[in-house]
């Protein structure tokens, strides 16, 4: 759904894409996401920290699918209302609890956790606000635990799609080379156990088909075609994505606290 309050020339490029129907906003869609929950062997009973949990969709279906204990954190506080009423509407008020917060200050939870779940997050952070996010889900996690995460690559140029990509999103979208998220984590203290890399897959039709469905994907184009300002926003995403197709991808993660 559209929010008439947002002012898309000036939003951040996921709320363009949200605004033009998408409703998957990783970079690797899906497919990323998937990889993830491969690796992990989530049990009954596990619980799992998601940051960034918007309308709480990612949290029900955590619990929904693997019948885990989850808290999300989200700094939006319609968002958080919106995902309140969704966890209840789906009946798992005493499985998944929204917290209004800041993904900068998690040791305000004083909770550990078996698992943390992030899906494009630390991407749109500057390297210090990456390496303090971090910090702050090793000190989350219980000892052995597991941090799951889904991000931007950018295996070449980082600053050259630095400098292009984050004014154009209007965020601090830093994406970094696979080298750079895997020494990252481990400065922070989380040591990699299991990574993938891929294309990136936000603005490619057939993984939005595959994402969204036939049907979606044909209102996301019409969307961008009939929409003036979400179609000057998307066209000129494209063409960074397509100069640097070589470079820009997504990145999966699995990593431990030691």
């Amino acid at each position: 759904m559209n929010n008439p309050t947002v002012n898309l020339e000036k939003a951040g490029g996921h709320q363009v894409l949200a605004a033009a129907g998408k409703t998957i906003l990783r970079p690797g869609g899906r497919t990323g996401t998937e990889q993830l929950f491969r690796w992990a062997d989530f049990k009954a009973g596990d619980t799992v920290l998601e940051l960034a949990s918007s309308f709480g969709y990612s949290a029900i279906a955590l619990a929904q699918r693997f019948n885990v204990q989850v808290v999300g954190v989200e700094k939006n506080p319609e968002s958080v209302a919106r995902a309140r009423a969704n966890i209840q509407a789906a009946g798992l008020q005493n499985q998944v609890q929204i917290i209004e917060g800041d993904i900068f200050d998690l040791d305000a939870l004083n909770q550990k956790f078996d698992w943390v779940f992030a899906e494009a997050i630390l991407s749109m952070q500057s390297a210090p606000g990456k390496a303090k996010i971090l910090e702050q889900i090793r000190n989350c996690l219980k000892p052995g635990g597991k941090f799951l995460s889904h991000e931007l690559l950018a295996q070449n140029h980082e600053e050259e799609i630095r400098q292009e990509l984050g004014p154009l999103a209007h965020t601090n979208t830093t994406p970094i080379s696979e080298n750079n998220w895997r020494a990252l984590y481990e400065q922070t203290g989380l040591k990699v156990e299991q990574h993938k890399t891929g294309p990136i897959a936000l603005l490619n039709l057939p993984q939005n088909i595959k994402d969204e469905g036939i049907l979606p994907t044909l209102k996301i184009v019409w969307n961008v075609l009939t929409k003036p300002v979400i179609r000057k926003r998307v066209l000129t995403m494209r063409r960074v994505f397509k100069k640097y197709q070589n470079d820009l991808g997504y990145i999966v993660l699995c990593a431990v606290a030691e």
